[in-house]
């Protein structure tokens, strides 16, 4: 009888564990969030440097990636429309590629963490240091820092590039 209350014991911790872990609950419950886009206390126009459209890596993502200059010398990245799969710890990452199509390329390329999501649907803004180069860093990833995968991705096109197609 001992050894069942020890067996039983054992893997009550081991399932709670697992759980915690996981949290397979995050992949059906969405958390949506609805950030305005940030005001220019000098009233000046933001300005589109780059954006891009995210594609789906290892789970389905989709919406609009976008950074602005907002006039006061600062710039924020924002996503709109944004939909992704929820998953524990995901972080917004800038990286030094063209593309983040795979796992192996944001580790390859590098990439400069902007925080954890805010939400896996909705719109939202991060705020992007001087120290950011646009040149350099042309893609956003969503990625999940626990299990080390690139959810989606959207490579950057500068806007002089956009218009002059």
């Amino acid at each position: 009888m001992y050894k069942w209350k020890v067996v039983i014991s054992v893997l009550v911790i081991a399932l709670f564990a697992a759980w915690y872990a996981f949290r397979p609950e995050g992949l059906i419950i969405d958390h949506r969030v609805h950030e305005e886009f940030p005001s220019t206390r000098d009233g000046s126009v933001p300005q589109t440097l780059a954006s891009g459209t995210f594609h789906s890596v290892v789970h389905p993502t989709v919406g609009v990636a976008t950074v602005y200059g907002l006039g006061n010398g600062n710039r924020v990245l924002r996503l709109t429309n944004l939909k992704t799969t929820n998953g524990p710890n995901v972080h917004v990452y800038m990286v030094a590629a063209d593309d983040a199509k795979d796992n192996a390329s944001v580790r390859r390329a590098g990439f400069i963490d902007l925080g954890q999501i805010k939400g896996n649907v909705g719109d939202q803004n991060y705020t992007l240091s001087q120290k950011v180069d646009l040149s350099k860093y042309r893609a956003v990833s969503l990625w999940c820092q626990r299990f080390s995968l690139n959810f989606g991705a959207a490579p950057l096109t500068p806007e002089g590039a956009m218009s002059r197609k």
